[in-house]
């Protein structure tokens, strides 16, 4: 029998989970990518001999990954290694305090015991109560269409309802953890979760104190040979079972014909398939791809996540006290996420997150030295002055951690390179530079969030993190898992 086609416009990862999955259940897979690389924001370079990674710093959940080549029938050794790590991340608070996350659940409670004014007990009764959150929900909200009907008809659904007010929906994650924890800095060291989807804790809902479990439950991850390499293992993997890559080739338009998704057009020549899959952001797949169609406004006019600016700095000097994963607290947490969010000012005192995998891949940096991905968290791109917004980050950064680590680090810096919203939007196609999309800053988003099909056009599906279930690569790589089994089902 012959196979049937698929296109898939994108080869961010999102689009490789795609790829690889079709492939494997016996589609005939094309993948179209605008840039001449895999990978997306998951991608990285190297320079005066450091190497970065571009884009997402931290793995967790890598059973997703290890999936797909269990479907794939390949052994996921020959392609990609990674270890646990013992620490997940170092913190460095304004008064002085230093806190060093270990994975093990029950050291971390009595660490955090010491070190905050916290009862050991209440932080494994929150973990406890995050597992919980995730357990009741992932399947419904992360695993399966939220669009469905068919989704709502189950067990687990009805178990959510059953439990819906232990979900801590109709509270910000803000308040939620201030409720838990007397100790601020323990109630900020829980905030920040939320930017794990690019939110704001002071906006989000409580639920989102599942994401921790994610961190402490998994565990935190370092591929060897750094984060590019799950972007390259996948992409070795969906070339080994068949896929075809076509690179520098933009895509203009989906070709609808008769409410049917049926090809794409490359350069005025017409490539036909049966089915298109875009990882591209929704906003430009409708916008550009999509124009003679009703676009969804409500969904795309939903305000955006917050996007990065990210200083890649060679920096001489090999600092013992910082590890794989730094953060550098804020001392006013709020007003950040309103800067982030509202747009009112530039913070002067940041959070600042260091991502060094020269500590673990020393050869990403030249001897005693490191390669410091630098990243603070900023408002997605609307016309503001970056270069104005990055000259006074710079210098706000740099005085930041030179006061927190003890030494001036600006006659460190040997080599820079910089990312900045509109960068990332010119380069990854992310409208407005947004690493998540949409924001999830009230307790609808993810009803609010595009569907991974289109409902009056068929043949037509969206993975990616623009769409359901979100941004993230957890969640990127679960969207391919969505998007595969919806064709498989429409096609029977």
């Amino acid at each position: 029998m012959k196979k049937k086609k698929v296109i898939i416009i994108g080869a961010g990862i999102a689009g490789l989970a795609t790829a690889i999955r079709l492939q494997a259940q016996g589609y005939a897979v094309t993948v179209y990518e605008a840039n001449s690389y895999p990978g997306g924001k998951l991608s990285a370079f190297s320079k005066q001999g450091y190497r970065f990674d571009k884009g997402p710093s931290l793995f967790t959940m890598p059973h997703f990954i290890e999936e797909l080549f269990e479907l794939a029938n390949k052994p996921i050794k020959d392609y990609f290694q990674y270890i646990k790590k013992e620490v997940v991340c170092n913190y460095f608070y304004e008064d002085g305090t230093t806190f060093s996350a270990v994975a093990n659940k029950e050291q971390f409670a009595k660490n955090a015991s010491k070190t905050f004014n916290v009862d050991a007990q209440t932080v494994r009764n929150y973990l406890e109560r995050s597992k919980v959150k995730y357990d009741l929900t992932a399947s419904l909200f992360l695993e399966k269409s939220l669009h469905k009907t068919s989704t709502y008809l189950n067990t687990d659904t009805l178990k959510a309802l059953f439990n819906v007010n232990s979900l801590d929906i109709n509270t910000t994650l803000a308040d939620h953890n201030t409720k838990v924890f007397k100790d601020e800095r323990l109630a900020q060291f829980y905030n920040r979760f939320a930017t794990y989807n690019g939110s704001s804790p002071y906006q989000t809902p409580g639920i989102m104190s599942m994401i921790p479990h994610l961190e402490q439950h998994f565990g935190t991850y370092f591929p060897k040979g750094g984060m590019h390499q799950i972007t390259l293992s996948m992409f070795e993997l969906a070339k080994d079972i068949g896929v075809i890559f076509q690179f520098d080739k933009k895509v203009d338009k989906i070709v609808i014909q008769n409410k049917k998704a049926v090809g794409i057009q490359n350069r005025n020549a017409t490539v036909f398939a049966d089915v298109i899959v875009s990882n591209s952001d929704i906003v430009p797949t409708y916008r550009q791809l999509l124009k003679d169609q009703k676009a969804p406004e409500k969904i795309l006019q939903q305000p955006r996540s917050s996007s990065a600016l990210i200083f890649y700095w060679g920096i001489t000097k090999a600092f013992h006290q910082l590890d794989l994963h730094n953060i550098f607290f804020s001392k006013d947490y709020k007003t950040e996420f309103e800067y982030i969010f509202n747009k009112k000012n530039v913070c002067n005192d940041p959070t600042v997150y260091i991502n060094i995998t020269s500590k673990d891949e020393p050869s990403d940096a030249p001897n005693s030295c490191e390669n410091w991905f630098t990243m603070v968290n900023v408002p997605s791109n609307t016309g503001q002055d970056w270069d104005e917004i990055i000259n006074r980050t710079r210098q706000n950064i740099i005085k930041k951690l030179s006061r927190l680590l003890g030494e001036d680090i600006s006659n460190l810096i040997a080599f820079e390179d910089i990312l900045d919203p509109r960068s990332i939007e010119s380069n990854t196609q992310s409208y407005q530079g947004a690493l998540y999309g949409a924001s999830s800053n009230n307790k609808y988003a993810a009803f609010l969030r595009h569907p991974n099909y289109k409902s009056n056009i068929k043949n037509l599906y969206f993975c990616g993190g623009s769409v359901h279930p979100g941004g993230g690569i957890p969640l990127c790589l679960l969207s391919g898992k969505i998007v595969s089994q919806l064709i498989e089902n429409d096609s029977k």
